[in-house]
C-alpha cells in the first residue's frame, strides 16, 4: 500500500476527486491510502490565519511557515516519508517516467502551495522534491496533486483490472499512445482499420506501434526526437 498525505490551505477542493474513479477503486481495495490535512488546524494564530504579507513589498499573500513545520513534524512522527513534495510552477516537470518512480514509494507527503506561494524556509528545511505540471500558473497546487496522486493510483498492482493496461499508456515508452476504436466496425461508413480486427496479434502489435511512433513525431517532435535518441 501507498500512503500519500495532502496538505492543502482549502481542503474541500480535493475531497470529491478522490470519492471517485480510480483513485476510489485504488483506496477502496486497500492499495492507497489518502489522507487530506487541513493547515487552519495546525496553526497557533487564533484566528487559524495562515497567510500573511511578503516582506519586500510584493502584491499577494504567502502562507506563513508555522503550520507547515508543524504539520509536517506531526506526520513524521507518525512514519518515515519517502519524500515531502512540494506543488510549484517552478518545480522539476511532471512526467510518466516520475509517476513511475513514486509508485513505488511507500509514504509521500504532497504540499499544496496557494496564494503567492509558501515561506522559501519551507522549501530549503523540509521539501525533498518540487514539481511542476507545466509553464503555468494555477491559484493553488491542489489540482496539480491530484493529477500526481490518479497517475501514481493507476500504476500500483492490482488497481486495474488489466495488468498491463497502464503499461501501455501515452509516455511509457516516450511515445503517444496509437488510435483506438471499439464496436460497431463500420460506423456512418467509417470504418474499423482492417488489420485490428485481422486476429492476428503479431500484425496489431506492428500498426499499433507504427501508428504511436507517426503520431508522436506529427505530435510532440521533442519527444521523437527522445525516442529515437534512445532506440
Amino acid at each position: 500500500m501507498i500512503r500519500i498525505d495532502l496538505i492543502s490551505a482549502v481542503p474541500d477542493l480535493l475531497s470529491s476527486p478522490l470519492e471517485y474513479s480510480i483513485v476510489k477503486k485504488a483506496r477502496d481495495g486497500g492499495f492507497l491510502d489518502v489522507d487530506v490535512h487541513d493547515l487552519r488546524d495546525y496553526t497557533e494564530n487564533k484566528h487559524r490565519k495562515i497567510d500573511d504579507y511578503p516582506y519586500g513589498g510584493a502584491s499577494g499573500m504567502v502562507l506563513t511557515p508555522q503550520p507547515i513545520f508543524s504539520c509536517i513534524r506531526k506526520l513524521q512522527q507518525e512514519r518515515d516519508y519517502d519524500e515531502i513534495i512540494f506543488m510549484a510552477p517552478d518545480g522539476e516537470p511532471f512526467g510518466q517516467s516520475m509517476a513511475n518512480r513514486l509508485s513505488l514509494k511507500k509514504n509521500l507527503i504532497i504540499l499544496c502551495g496557494h496564494y503567492k506561494g509558501i515561506d522559501q524556509r519551507v522549501r530549503d528545511s523540509l521539501i525533498t522534491m518540487e514539481i511542476s505540471l507545466g509553464d503555468f500558473v494555477l491559484s493553488g497546487g491542489e489540482i496539480p496533486a491530484l493529477a500526481v496522486v490518479d497517475a501514481i493510483s493507476r500504476l500500483i498492482p492490482g488497481v486495474l483490472g488489466d495488468a498491463e493496461s497502464a503499461l501501455e499508456d501515452s509516455f511509457q515508452d516516450e511515445l503517444l499512445g496509437c488510435p483506438v476504436y471499439t464496436r460497431p466496425p463500420d460506423f456512418e461508413g467509417m470504418k474499423v482499420p482492417e488489420v485490428l480486427t485481422s486476429g492476428n496479434h503479431a500484425k496489431v502489435q506492428d500498426w499499433q506501434q507504427t501508428q504511436s511512433i507517426e503520431r508522436t513525431k506529427q505530435r510532440r517532435p521533442d519527444l521523437y526526437k527522445k525516442f529515437l535518441n534512445e532506440h
